[in-house]
């Protein structure tokens, strides 16, 4: 005759099962949320237009330089770091890819009357010179935080506004404009199978990124910095130049935003991206990844990116201030490093 507890959970079988419902909860929530807000728009969309294909195609277009940004700082915060000066470097690398693509691709009289006779060249060239560019950047946070052994807070604080004025002084303080043509035809409003190519370009680098952080050494060095830096130097790991690739890496990603941004719009507005830093920063705390380090997923800052653009999406069909957005993303934030905190507590105790 079987014993009563083996058909009945046992107190430590309930405790199980409720701590791995909390940890579902928690860690799928943002997911929830999202799909709560996309079911909520496609109901209150006029004509259900939330969902129809194009407006998606929009939304994924709208989310792929948020992605990257998002990528790359989830990378930094992953080793409690954290990057301020995405936006400042965005724009920099922006402007410097565009000038260069507009000075190789005509004359001033050509460019000025959207002639591009070389407009290959430029565009190759320029694109070669804004990833180098966001790089650059990017290295330079890396040794400023290694070598003179300062908060990230403070050098990437620092940065923005270097590479905003940079910005300012290479364009003359006036919006670049005059990008080829080509540029946007072809990438920045082209498709492949129906689908944007900068939502493509962001998918593979997604993907990349997915692999990099799971599977490699170089993920592991990451998280392993943000859990404990000075076990990891212990066991073996040069944590300065680690930081110094993770900080480049960003750089890089800004640089790839930045190219997709002139494609997009055929211009560099300086004056665009002041905010890039909270919506990177936000997709990646509001998709699970810890301000203390250590714990972080790339596919939870995916979702993370969309829900300020799926916000001002519907808010903008239901003719609704789009203002709301930055209360809701704000108070969500709150909301996610409040569920991190809750999580940490219930699982050391």
């Amino acid at each position: 005759m079987a014993e009563p507890s083996d058909k009945l959970g046992t107190p430590e079988d309930d405790e199980t099962r409720g701590r791995l419902l909390f940890l579902f909860l928690t860690r799928f929530w943002i997911f929830l949320f999202l799909l709560g807000l996309v079911a909520y728009f496609w109901v209150t969309t006029p004509g259900h237009v939330f969902l129809e294909a194009e407006n998606l195609k929009n939304i994924g277009l709208d989310t792929s330089e948020v992605i990257l940004l998002a990528i790359g700082e989830t990378f930094v915060i992953l080793t409690a770091g954290i990057d301020l000066s995405v936006g400042g470097i965005l724009v920099f690398a922006g402007v410097a890819g565009g000038t260069v693509m507009v000075n190789l691709s005509g004359t001033h009289e050509q460019t000025s009357n959207l002639i591009f006779p070389h407009d290959v060249r430029g565009i190759l060239v320029g694109a070669v010179v804004a990833i180098l560019a966001g790089s650059a950047w990017g290295f330079l946070n890396g040794l400023l935080i290694t070598r003179l052994k300062l908060p990230p807070f403070i050098v990437t604080l620092g940065t923005l506004g270097m590479s905003f004025g940079a910005a300012d002084l290479l364009s003359g303080g006036t919006n670049l404009s005059s990008i080829p043509t080509r540029l946007q035809d072809r990438f920045g409003n082209g498709s492949i199978g129906g689908i944007y190519v900068p939502v493509l370009v962001a998918a593979a680098i997604v993907i990349a990124s997915y692999v990099l952080l799971r599977f490699t050494r170089f993920g592991v060095y990451t998280a392993a910095i943000g859990s404990n830096e000075e076990g990891a130097r212990r066991a073996g790991v040069n944590v300065d130049l680690h930081l110094i690739k993770v900080y480049t890496l960003t750089g890089f990603l800004c640089g790839v935003a930045a190219l997709i941004d002139i494609a997009r719009f055929g211009t560099e507005n300086l004056s665009a991206h002041n905010t890039d830093n909270l919506n990177a920063i936000a997709a990646v705390v509001i998709g699970g990844t810890s301000l203390f380090g250590g714990i972080g997923t790339i596919l939870g800052t995916v979702v993370g990116a969309f829900i300020p653009t799926v916000l001002q999406n519907g808010f903008v069909i239901n003719g609704i201030d789009p203002f709301w957005q930055e209360v809701l993303v704000g108070a969500t934030i709150i909301v996610a490093v409040y569920i991190d905190q809750v999580r940490r507590r219930r699982w050391s105790s």
